[in-house]
C-alpha cells in the first residue's frame, strides 16, 4: 500500500469549500479560563454551551504534557436534555476533537460513568466510559469527522449514568491535499454497494467515521502530517468494508509510526480491489 494509509479523512466531495480553508482551528478549555499547551497552541476560555457546571480537580493526569486541560472540565447537570456546544464555521468537512480525564474519584470505577456524545445531532461515541477506555487520572482523547451543511458545528453530551463530563473540546478543518481512490468490484466488473468504515487509533486517541461507496467508490484525503489531527504516536489504521446486507468484504489494519512516515512528495493515488460477492 506504499504507506499511502497514514492517516485518512472520509469526503463525500474531493474538493472543499475556499471558506473552509480560511477557517482557524477552534480549541475551548471547557469549564476554564484560556490556556496555552505545549506546542503554543491557545485554547479560548470556556464557550460555546448551552448550559453545565464546572469541575475542578487538581489531579495529576497522565499521558499528557498539557495537565491544564484536563483539570478542570463542564459536565451537565440535567438528566433529561443534552449539554450541547455550539460554533460556527463556514460549510465543509472538519475534524473534532474531544478531551477527557475521568479525575473524580467516586467515578473511577467501570460503568460508574457513562454517557452518549452526537456531532451535528447524530451518534458519535456511545455508551462512553472515559475509566473503562483510560483508566484513572489519564488523558483520553476521541475523535471524529463532522460535515457541517448549516454553518455550525454541535457537539452533545447526553447522561446515561452519572452525569457527562468534557474538558476540552478542539475542531480542525480538513485540508485540501492528495486524494486517495478507493474502487471495489466484484469479480464481474460491476461496482459494490456498501459502506466503508475506518477507524484510526493510538495509545490516547482514537477516532472512528465512515463513508458510503457511490457507485463502488470512496475517497479520501492523504494526510502528511499526522499530528495537524493530534497524532504524535504509533497509530493504526483500521478499514472495514461491508455490502449493503451488512456482510464484511474485505478488511485492513496498517501501523504506522508519525516519526518514520513522510509523505510530502505522494500524490493523487487510486487503489483497485476485487471482493467475492456473499
Amino acid at each position: 500500500m506504499r504507506k499511502i494509509f497514514c492517516v485518512l479523512a472520509f469526503m463525500a466531495v474531493l474538493c472543499f469549500p475556499k471558506g473552509v480553508l480560511a477557517q482557524q482551528p477552534i480549541r475551548v478549555k471547557c469549564g476554564g479560563a484560556a490556556f496555552t499547551d505545549s506546542k503554543g497552541q491557545v485554547w479560548q476560555t470556556d464557550t460555546g454551551f448551552n448550559w453545565g457546571n464546572v469541575s475542578t480537580i487538581p489531579a495529576v493526569v497522565n499521558g499528557t504534557t498539557d495537565q491544564g486541560l484536563y483539570q478542570q472540565g463542564r459536565y451537565n447537570p440535567n438528566f433529561t436534555a443534552g449539554m450541547v456546544y455550539g460554533f460556527a464555521v463556514p460549510n465543509g468537512q472538519y475534524h473534532v476533537n474531544l478531551y477527557f480525564a475521568e479525575t473524580y474519584p467516586a467515578t473511577q470505577v467501570k460503568g460508574a460513568r457513562v454517557f452518549n456524545v452526537k456531532l451535528q445531532g447524530a451518534a458519535a461515541f456511545s455508551n462512553l466510559d472515559v475509566f473503562a477506555a483510560a483508566g484513572a487520572n489519564t488523558a483520553l482523547i476521541k475523535g471524529a469527522d463532522v460535515t457541517v451543511s448549516n454553518g455550525q458545528v454541535s457537539i452533545e453530551f447526553d447522561n446515561l449514568v452519572q452525569t457527562a463530563k468534557v474538558d476540552a473540546i478542539e475542531i480542525l478543518p480538513i485540508p485540501a491535499g492528495p486524494s486517495l481512490l478507493l474502487n471495489f468490484t466484484y469479480p464481474d466488473g460491476t461496482p459494490v454497494p456498501g459502506n466503508l468504515a475506518y477507524t484510526i487509533s493510538s495509545s490516547l486517541l482514537s477516532f472512528q467515521g465512515s463513508s458510503p461507496l457511490t457507485n463502488g467508490q470512496a475517497k479520501c484525503i492523504i494526510y502528511a502530517n499526522p499530528s495537524a489531527l493530534g497524532i504524535s504516536a504509533q497509530f493504526t489504521v483500521n478499514l472495514s468494508l461491508t455490502d449493503i446486507a451488512g456482510h464484511t468484504l474485505w478488511q485492513l489494519t496498517v501501523a504506522m509510526d508519525p516519526s518514520q512516515v513522510n509523505l510530502g512528495a505522494v500524490q493523487s493515488s487510486a487503489l483497485n480491489v476485487i471482493v467475492q460477492k456473499l
